[in-house]
């Protein structure tokens, strides 16, 4: 009696689905289609591995394999991304206070290249002369093509004291630069301020840690007054980023209302939006702010923010343009991984990533030149090509190149920016006479 039921049951099973929508089983159809395109891939993969394993040149472990194929998986989706073994994922997890042995260098992938985002002021990689944009070829006799941001900076870190040696292309450079310094503890001042004039305030962040609005707001409090006619110079050149929450609050010094940024992810719970609340008086101050080659991520979005609100005009040079939100997501009690999980998006809906800020005027820095800024542009291939001749020139004929040393300026006085040092920076120097106008139309409202 219990088989005619269970024919009964498969043929009340069968009508059921006979008599459903032709647009429920189109979507049946793509779900199946859908697993069975995964298993084959799968099935791919799993070939490919034991193909490595039994023919490879070389005894590798099937451990050693899975890891490298996480590797590729993960350097492959974006530069950002990437595995993070035992060894690197204790190394992302040093100098988290702001103060470790290093150079003071951000660097980012960038064309496929190892490429300085910014020197953090006041570091032996600043001092050195390094600057944004500069591609570094080998880090001591180490190539870095080919090299993730980890591994770089897990070499570029070491004993305060030691010495390191970088080789590095630079725009407008002939030949390869060798620069020798010596690594130190990092201790970042993110923010100071000066006055140029009795109408600027010059405001200096250099990096978003965790004290950089209460710090920016105790100097607003300091030199901008209900009284005061005064424009604040907001400096982000060479600003690599940092915290997301003090770039939100430093826009909300400025912004009474609307969007100064959104977060947007597959994840639902990675989808976020970020508004100003203020109530402070510094929404009706002019504000000029710069960017460079160097401005990265945080400092993008505050001179972005500030550009849709019409709270800013912005000068200087295009940003970096790293917009994407990375997380570290363990697999276990000794690796993870770095995956992009979001990108930011600005009050009018632009993204940052890969494309920057544009500023409202560009001024390049120093003198002004003739030669267009796209000549230095090479597309990924190209780039790669031109840089393995650069190594071969380093490897092979380059024994001495000459050495570079900055001095900035802007630190000769700790309070006030005189006009000998102002005529020195074309970029303030534009961003200053610019502010001197919007001041006066300020004035006349």
């Amino acid at each position: 009696m219990k088989q005619p039921k269970m024919v009964l049951a498969g043929f009340v099973a069968v009508m059921a689905l006979a008599t459903q929508s032709p647009l429920l089983l189109a979507k049946t159809s793509k779900v199946d289609n859908n697993e069975t395109s995964r298993l084959e891939a799968l099935t791919r993969f799993t070939k490919v591995i034991g193909i490595v394993e039994r023919y490879y040149v070389d005894d590798i472990t099937i451990e050693q394999i899975i890891e490298k194929s996480m590797n590729g998986l993960l350097t492959n989706l974006d530069a950002h991304s990437n595995y993070l073994n035992q060894k690197h994922f204790e190394s992302l997890k040093i100098a988290t206070d702001g103060e470790f042995g290093g150079l003071g260098i951000t660097v980012g992938i960038k064309n496929g290249a190892l490429t300085v985002i910014a020197p953090i002021e006041g570091t032996p990689a600043d001092e050195a002369g390094l600057e944004a944009s500069d591609i570094i070829l080998k880090i001591n006799d180490q190539s870095s093509l080919n090299m993730t941001i980890d591994e770089a900076v897990n070499i570029m870190r070491g004993k305060p004291g030691t010495k390191i040696e970088l080789t590095i292309v630079r725009k407008g450079e002939s030949k390869p630069l060798k620069v020798e310094i010596i690594r130190d503890v990092i201790k970042i001042d993110s923010v100071y301020a000066k006055t140029i004039g009795d109408d600027v305030l010059y405001l200096r962040i250099t990096s978003f840690d965790k004290k950089v609005t209460s710090e920016v707001k105790k100097h607003l409090k300091k030199h901008i007054t209900s009284k005061s006619k005064k424009g604040i110079v907001l400096d982000l050149r060479n600003n690599p980023g940092g915290l997301l929450d003090q770039a939100v609050n430093v826009v909300n010094l400025f912004v009474k209302r609307g969007v100064i940024v959104s977060q947007k992810g597959k994840d639902q719970k990675d989808q976020k939006v970020y508004k100003a609340t203020s109530t402070d008086t510094f929404a009706n101050v002019p504000i000029v702010v710069l960017v460079n080659g160097g401005s990265a991520s945080a400092s993008e979005i505050v001179s972005g923010a500030l550009q849709d609100h019409e709270r800013a005009v912005v000068i200087g040079e295009k940003s970096f343009g790293k917009g994407s939100v990375q997380v570290i997501m363990p697999i276990d009690e000794t690796d993870a991984i770095k995956l992009t999980i979001a990108r930011y998006y600005l009050p009018n809906g632009r993204t940052i990533q890969a494309k920057g800020v544009t500023p409202d005027i560009i001024v390049k820095n120093g003198s002004v030149k003739t030669d267009d800024e796209d000549d230095f542009k090479i597309k990924e291939a190209e780039l790669k090509q031109h840089l393995e001749e650069e190594l071969e020139k380093v490897d092979g004929k380059v024994k001495n190149s000459k050495k570079i040393k900055k001095e900035d300026a802007l630190k000769k006085d700790k309070k006030v920016i005189t006009k000998e040092q102002l005529n020195e920076d074309l970029q303030l120097r534009s961003g200053v006479d610019i502010l001197k106008a919007l001041i006066i139309t300020n004035k006349r409202r």
